[in-house]
């Protein structure tokens, strides 16, 4: 009976907040919010954003640079694919990538921050041999342009890495060998043929976590205050200055510019649909006519150089914040700290270790609840001979899909409402809202791979159902299951509008102390932090390696 509600409870967790919050934003941003006296409907809100200063600068800036990151992540994804596709060491470029991709967001922009202003390490490590300066230059502005080229490359150094996981992982249900084979043997190059012919088939497979991508670099709010135009600001921002401000006249402006953040994803995701038809024919005609050009092969290596280049300026980008987290003085253009020492650390340890295991017990309880539920909605799904379709993917999808800032104003009206904002509980709540797509995603496939035949045996042998589940099937899955938890806690230990909203200012994580230092605090300091951020997911990953290995050690000669 309780497997039988499982899925109806986990729909409610990924749906009910977003559908509840979406209402709750809207509500004031046609003026109705009873609680600062607004009884009536209106269009005060709207003309109070329309009439905001830079305003049309920040639609501009937001609609441009979430289209510029997602079509590039995508471009040099593929790139990425198809290059390495016809070389030996996926495995290690897999290793290679799972620092970023454990590390959160804000960690990856403040490292990436410190390595492109002009008194940057890479300005350090060219002068003044090579550039002459001895003090930092004033133009060109890297970081903070208003053009928004920084957001764009800081939110690639992480959209990239992801995108090209997703592609490897979806390369394992299409035959990519003989479809490569196929396309050689019509005279094109392997890259080529990867470009062309297997990624093709591959794209359907990777739309949704297109459009994640497409929804987060157009909303996403720790980034952009990192690395982003401050004046005016991207309109996730700007409506989170106001969502947070004292005065209290600016809510509904504010919940006008999360609706309309959501009313620009929406047309920017149906605007991708839209030249999905068109850039198709272009592929097929170009096939159709069996042109042998090495000009695809060419780009895709290329963007597949590209990508290994920001894979290298992403490590980079961590290794800085370490750096500065053991810096004493560090004059420009000096490379390296003139010394080291650990008096941050020393002297910080305590703060840095509440900010810690705060942030680990959100994530780990966040993450213990969607275990559960995943489990459950998959063991239920084997026992009835449940086969979900799309729109289950879909709905699995929507947090991420979905503005956070355009729902969670609205679940935080409803956390006031129960008493409940301001709690640790509401923060756990709200980060399992996106920790429980990424645990069921990551091990779906795998709970669903798992060969009949061993429930099947231990059956015959006279194990009950739930015996087969505890002792044969969470054994057999161990390594899925711990990867699983480790990704849910990392997606946990990055969030920052939940924290902001769920935990109202009161509950401070590493993600929120990093966002708040950017903005002024000691370099040194912030790059403990940042180190902290990365090292959590990191140590969670190593975990889900380690334990599996260490458990079951005793059976490798069996294998």
């Amino acid at each position: 009976m309780l497997l039988r509600l499982a899925p109806a409870a986990t729909l409610a967790v990924l749906a009910g907040p977003v559908v509840l919050g979406l209402a709750f934003t809207l509500l004031p941003a046609f003026g109705f919010l009873p609680a600062l006296g607004g009884a009536t409907f209106s269009l005060d809100g709207w003309r109070m954003l329309f009439a905001a200063p830079g305003f049309a600068s920040a639609l501009a800036l937001t609609f441009g640079t979430g289209l510029a990151t997602t079509l590039l992540a995508l471009i040099l994804a593929a790139g990425l694919c198809a290059a390495a596709a016809h070389r030996p060491g996926m495995a290690r470029l897999r290793r290679l990538i799972m620092p970023l991709l454990a590390s959160p967001p804000s960690g990856v922009a403040l490292g990436f921050a410190f390595l492109a202003m002009p008194s940057g390490w890479l300005v350090r490590l060219l002068s003044p041999w090579a550039t002459g300066w001895q003090v930092p230059p004033a133009e060109p502005v890297t970081v903070g342009d208003p053009l928004g080229a920084s957001l764009v490359a800081a939110l690639l150094l992480k959209e990239v890495p992801y995108l090209a996981l997703m592609l490897f992982a979806a390369s394992a249900t299409v035959p990519v060998e003989r479809l490569t084979a196929a396309a050689r043997a019509l005279g094109r190059g392997p890259a080529t043929a990867w470009a062309t012919v297997v990624f093709p088939q591959l794209y359907r497979q990777v739309r949704l976590p297109i459009f994640a991508v497409l929804a987060f670099s157009m909303s996403v709010v720790d980034v952009a205050i990192i690395v982003g135009p401050g004046n005016p600001p991207p309109l996730a921002v700007l409506a989170t200055r106001w969502f947070q401000g004292y005065d209290l006249a600016l809510y509904h402006p504010a919940a006008a510019a999360a609706t309309l953040q959501f009313l620009l994803v929406v047309l920017a995701i149906l605007l991708w649909l839209a030249l999905e038809r068109p850039a198709a024919a272009l592929n097929r005609r170009w096939l159709a006519r069996g042109s042998r050009s090495r000009v695809p092969g060419t780009a895709a290596e290329v963007a597949g150089a590209l990508a290994g280049l920001l894979i290298v300026l992403g490590l980079l980008s961590l290794l800085a914040m370490l750096i500065w987290s053991f810096a004493g003085s560090w004059r420009f253009p000096a490379a390296l700290p003139d010394h080291w020492q650990l008096a941050v650390w020393q002297g910080e340890a305590g703060g840095a270790a509440v900010l810690a295991v705060t942030s680990a017990g959100i994530g780990l309880a966040a993450v213990a609840i969607a275990l559960v539920l995943t489990l459950a909605c998959l063991e239920n799904e084997q026992r009835h001979g449940l086969h979900p379709g799309v729109a289950v993917l879909w709905l699995i999808y929507l947090p991420l899909i979905v503005p956070q800032i355009a729902f969670l104003f609205g679940v935080q009206v409803l956390l006031i409402h129960a008493g409940l904002d301001g709690t640790p509980a509401a923060v756990v709540w709200a980060h399992l809202v996106f920790v429980l797509p990424f645990v069921f995603l990551s091990l779906a496939d795998a709970y669903r791979a798992l060969d009949p035949r061993y429930a099947m045996t231990a059956a015959a042998m006279g194990a009950g159902r739930w015996r087969i589940f505890l002792v044969v099937k969470l054994p057999l899955l161990a390594r899925p299951i711990l990867v699983a938890a480790a990704v849910g806690f990392a997606v946990s230990i990055a969030q920052y509008l939940p924290t902001l909203f769920a935990g109202a200012g009161r509950v401070a994580t590493l993600t929120t102390e990093a966002v708040t230092l950017s903005s002024g605090g000691d370099r040194r300091i912030l790059g403990l932090v940042a180190v902290l951020q990365t090292a959590l997911p990191l140590a969670a990953y190593g975990l889900a390696l380690a334990i599996p290995f260490l458990a079951f050690r005793r059976f490798s000669s069996m294998a």
